[in-house]
């Protein structure tokens, strides 16, 4: 009888343990479980921005409302700072690791350190070079060069009536980073079958209200006349816009602007007339990357792209738009 005994303890402890190891979901570390033990690792780009800082918060309430632990990191837009995050949440053992890249390249290595510990990996806003795509289940975010279009067939058309050259500076993003890249190809893609439309000037200006001003301000020295501004955002345009007002010029009427994000200041800008147009970005990703968070830690299967739904804004929409603007 107490042989007997022994054995059924002996096996109940075995299904348990088989129990515990079925419980981590698919392709999850041993931090493991299903969707009220969900441990997400995310890694900031940084606090650049106005956008950033929404986008921020929209991924810090959704994890809480969703009920998923968040281990936050500000990269402070240092790409060794977000390796080392990265690195750290393998160690600790998350359930799932989401980052927006700083920069596209460069990734490989510890992506493949986070597909060896089975942890899976989603990337958020920004997208990075690597040919492997296994080493990441699915990327979440604007499409870049769209929004980079967008912003040249607005230029197009207000300008399509014109015969003298068209004279544009661009303020770009951090140098290296997807929608720097993503944004200016598409805008390129869209003046370059025109010839009056002429990038004089093109600079990085990080994506920052201060780099922005500091750009501008030298755009404006070395060129006189600037008919237009493309900003890759809405910080780096308020910026520019402060250096064009010290230069004695008007924004919006002297030298046209075009920027992309559609942040609360931004808009607020479009609506007095200092920015002309403003190509969306939407922040607000929370929702959508705890659900695909969920759906991963479990093993189900997710779209290799999931692509945010935006629009864009006249002076005359930001009016009506922004009274309810949650960012």
């Amino acid at each position: 009888m107490l042989k007997r005994i022994s054995m059924l303890v002996v096996a109940g402890l075995a299904a348990a343990t088989l129990s515990a190891c079925g419980s981590s979901g698919g392709g999850s570390g041993s931090g493991g479980g299903g969707d009220d033990a969900i441990t997400m690792g995310f890694s900031q780009v940084g606090a650049e921005s106005g956008w950033r800082t929404a986008n921020t918060k929209s991924v810090q309430e959704s994890a809480k409302t969703a009920g998923i632990t968040l281990k936050f990191s500000d990269a402070q837009q240092k790409q060794e700072n977000q390796i080392k995050a990265i690195r750290s949440y393998i160690q600790q053992k998350v359930d799932v690791i989401a980052f927006s890249p700083v920069v596209e390249s460069g990734w490989d290595t510890v992506l493949k350190e986070a597909k060896n510990a089975k942890i899976p990996v989603i990337l958020t806003d920004r997208a990075v070079d690597s040919k492997d795509t296994s080493l990441y289940k699915t990327f979440l975010g604007s499409d870049f060069v769209e929004e980079g279009r967008k912003a040249g067939k607005w230029l197009v058309e207000q300008y399509k009536d014109a015969k003298d050259p068209v004279n544009i500076v661009e303020l770009q993003g951090t140098t290296g980073s997807a929608p720097a890249n993503d944004r200016k190809a598409g805008f390129q893609e869209i003046i370059g079958a025109d010839p009056k439309f002429k990038v004089i000037a093109s600079q990085t200006g990080d994506f920052t209200r201060a780099k922005g001003k500091e750009v501008m301000e030298a755009f404006l020295k070395a060129n006189p006349d600037i008919d237009v501004l493309y900003a890759h955002n809405d910080d780096m345009g308020l910026g520019a816009i402060e250096a064009i007002e010290g230069a004695g010029k008007v924004p919006g009427k002297d030298i046209k602007i075009i920027t992309v994000d559609a942040v609360h200041d931004g808009m607020q800008a479009l609506a007095d007339g200092k920015i002309n147009y403003i190509v969306e970005c939407s922040p607000l990703l929370g929702p959508q990357l705890m659900d695909l968070a969920k759906k991963v830690v479990k093993g189900e299967s997710v779209p290799p792209r999931v692509v945010t739904e935006e629009t864009t804004f006249t002076q005359e929409q930001a009016k009506t738009a922004l009274p309810d603007r949650k960012y």
